[in-house]
């Protein structure tokens, strides 16, 4: 299909979507609590019968797990190992040895996750659900996991459809799993719509061919991999239209109003009017993010410089307007980087921020996690000793693994390197960036935490007050996606070339652009009523 296709409702009468992938961004947990599950059993089964099982990879969770039935996935994955084993009963116990025990005890690891946390929605799906339902367009929810609407109700979206059919309804129906369409077709019956007006979105391989068997007007693959990993592979198993943004499919007038791809966000000069009439009113708060935004990304983050002009202009800035500094870089190196004591300084997303006047304030929770993070790092620096490029970069309360210098064959190999580390300790979380890999407390922090407790902290959560937010990366979303949520602040990213979705509102195209819009705030005259 190679016209440009946008849901209408004069084409499509219901939009039926997969949870897990293209709505929560719970994937990485379900495929964390497989791997534990997996990688447990089979080191006791093989000490137990002197062989060496391979353990759960990747691609084993795309190719036999992702997307089916709990009990399929024990079955397809035990068969590439050449494991058979009784089916067993639903009832079974965790620690029964049967194709149900297993997938028992990988529910309990995934509810242990979910009861820790709190479940995150894309911000283009938020945004892709909301404009197609105000078009008048049906939707509906399906998932092979009972635990569906826990799940959405901890992402806040349990109110986004119309129909939800998930694993318990599987099992009362006796619906085959993926890639038989069943589960999609319920969904549509229970809409009361045929599959022929109905678009299905799909993250799963077994999903996206379900939909093809099911007779579907539209079969979307939601890949949100880095750099498309899984484009052909949705596309070879059916996928019509494959996206790595859900808005990417809205008509042009809907689409400026949700979240969506860096290169659709209109450049601040373009919307300079706009933006003045945003700002009327209102006391403005600068939030700025370091590596990338004030400085370009190089591929040694320790020569990451701030420019004199750009200190000069920070410095020109915060003698109108409060500014912070909030970075993923050590309190005491981002301090240092930048050098001027009238701002404030959150380091490591936030954990330990610091400012004028002997203001200090750390995150109390972090400092239990310590010693997890001190013994991590050096399980970390053994296991990518040999890996040509890589480098581990502890911080107080993060371990950053860079591997922008590492050659695109050995990516892979400090992945493994950082997921059998995680393994190890259940008490720190993953997290990326701009070719890295972080881990972290596992808490529910990061800069959009930080730039709600800095308000709060400086005195400046009022409704008077508009926070403006610049940064770049991928964790700097968190803090675009905080001030869209709640209507109350404007966010700026850096595009520097970058393909991912961005709940942002305005864009600047590099660091030196930067520098440009600073100087505009500064000849507003700062704080204004």
């Amino acid at each position: 299909m190679n016209e440009q296709v946008y849901i209408t409702p004069e084409r499509f009468d219901a939009v039926i979507f997969d949870m897990d992938g293209v709505v929560t961004d719970t994937a990485e947990a379900h495929e964390a609590a497989w791997k534990k599950m997996f990688d447990g059993y089979l080191k006791k089964r093989g000490e137990r019968e002197g062989k060496n099982y391979a353990p759960l990879k990747p691609e084993d969770y795309r190719e036999h797990l992702d997307g089916k039935p709990r009990y399929d996935g024990v079955r397809d994955f035990l068969a590439s190992r050449e494991i058979a084993l009784n089916w067993g009963d639903p009832d079974d116990d965790a620690n029964v040895e049967t194709m149900c025990g297993l997938g028992n005890r990988k529910n309990s690891y995934f509810n242990e996750w979910l009861q820790n946390h709190t479940v995150r929605a894309y911000p283009d799906a938020l945004g892709f659900i909301t404009a197609v339902r105000k078009l008048g367009i049906k939707t509906a929810i399906i998932s092979s996991s009972k635990n569906c609407e826990t799940v959405l109700k901890s992402a806040g979206t349990n109110d986004l459809f119309d129909v939800r059919v998930d694993g318990g309804d599987m099992a009362q129906l006796g619906l085959p799993g993926k890639p038989d369409p069943a589960i999609f077709i319920q969904a549509a019956e229970r809409l009361q719509v045929s599959p022929e007006r109905s678009a299905m979105f799909e993250d799963a391989l077994a999903g996206v061919e379900a939909g093809a068997n099911g007779s579907f007007a539209l079969v979307v693959g939601v890949d949100r991999s880095e750099g498309g990993q899984h484009h052909e592979s949705l596309r070879d198993h059916g996928a019509e239209v494959v996206i790595a943004d859900l808005c990417q499919l809205l008509p042009p007038a809907h689409a400026s109003k949700t979240a969506r791809p860096l290169d659709n966000v209109p450049l601040i000069w373009q919307r300079k009017d706009e933006f003045d009439e945003r700002l009327n009113g209102y006391q403005v708060a600068v939030f700025l993010d370091y590596d990338g935004t004030l400085t370009p990304i190089v591929d040694d983050y320790k020569k990451a410089r701030l420019d004199q002009r750009m200190r000069d202009s920070i410095a020109e800035l915060a003698e109108l307007y409060p500014v912070a500094i909030i970075s993923g870089r050590d309190l005491d190196d981002v301090r240092k980087r930048v050098g001027l004591d009238s701002i404030f300084y959150a380091g490591s997303h936030g954990f330990d921020i610091a400012g004028p006047e002997g203001f200090h304030k750390t995150l109390q929770q972090g400092q239990a996690f310590l010693p997890d993070l001190d013994a991590a790092e050096s399980e970390l620096r053994e296991a990518i000793k040999n890996i040509t490029g890589a480098a581990v970069e502890r911080k107080k309360f993060s371990i950053a693994v860079h591997y922008r210098q590492v050659s695109e064959n050995d990516v892979g190999a400090v992945e493994n390197a950082v997921d059998t580390v995680l393994y190890m300790h259940e008490r720190l979380r993953k997290s990326g960036g701009k070719k890295i890999f972080e881990l972290q407390p596992k808490i529910e922090w990061d800069k959009g935490h930080a730039v709600l407790w800095l308000l709060e902290q400086l005195n400046l959560d009022r409704p008077e007050v508009l926070p403006l937010y610049i940064g770049d990366d991928v964790t700097d979303e968190d803090a675009f996606k905080v001030l869209r949520e709640q209507d109350r602040g404007i966010g700026v990213v850096v595009r520097d070339g970058e393909t991912r979705t961005t709940a942002a509102n305005y864009a600047l195209d590099e660091p030196e652009d930067v520098r440009r819009f600073l100087k505009i705030l500064i000849k507003l005259g700062g704080w204004r009523v």
